[in-house]
């Protein structure tokens, strides 16, 4: 049994989208996934299954959700494993004057072109700090994700690719419920 997260963009924000989590555990369930926990209303799922790969499940938990709820709502997944990856690699963590609290990942549907990539991390208007690697962007807003211009619309129209964050304790806590499981 494999252990996943998904992460699904945009609901239950400011009133729109809006799919109660008991309601979201029980269509992961009818959906033959065990396990199913979710964090917080922002739409983070650690569900288990025998068999599958993660871009299946990110077009089947999609359809699911537009058919039941009549939205689109983009979800990426991920295994435990490749979570405790991302954690693990946090190019802010052995950087002592980073305050965990400021830090913040946002994860991508595809690993962006390299050029697009390279574009990004020249552009010195941008004031807080950020690494991508992979699939995901390591943010440092010491101002505060609110007031970054590191917004995942920035980081979609400059990486041409679909974006979602989540604040590092969050990160940590869906890996921890991920790891539960497994106990």
């Amino acid at each position: 049994m494999q252990t996943y997260i998904a992460i699904l963009r945009g609901i239950n924000v400011s009133g729109n989208r809006m799919i109660k989590m008991d309601t979201l555990r029980q269509m992961f369930s009818d959906m033959g996934f065990t396990g199913v926990k979710s964090y917080i209303q922002s739409g983070n799922i650690i569900f288990q299954s025998k068999n599958g790969n993660d871009t299946k499940f990110e077009q089947k938990i999609t359809e699911e959700i537009l058919f039941r709820f009549g939205f689109d709502v983009p979800v990426i997944v991920l295994s435990r494993d490749e979570l405790r990856i991302i954690i693990e690699q946090n190019p802010y963590l052995s950087d002592k004057s980073k305050e965990s609290n400021h830090l913040h990942v946002t994860f991508l549907t595809e690993k962006p072109l390299q050029s697009l990539v390279d574009k990004l991390n020249a552009d010195k208007s941008l004031t807080d700090d950020f690494k991508t690697r992979g699939r995901v962007v390591y943010l440092y807003c010491p101002n505060g994700y609110s007031k970054t211009k590191i917004s995942n619309s920035l980081i979609e129209n400059r990486l041409k690719v679909i974006a979602t964050t989540r604040n590092w304790k969050t990160c940590n806590e869906l890996f921890s419920l991920a790891t539960d499981e497994l106990k």
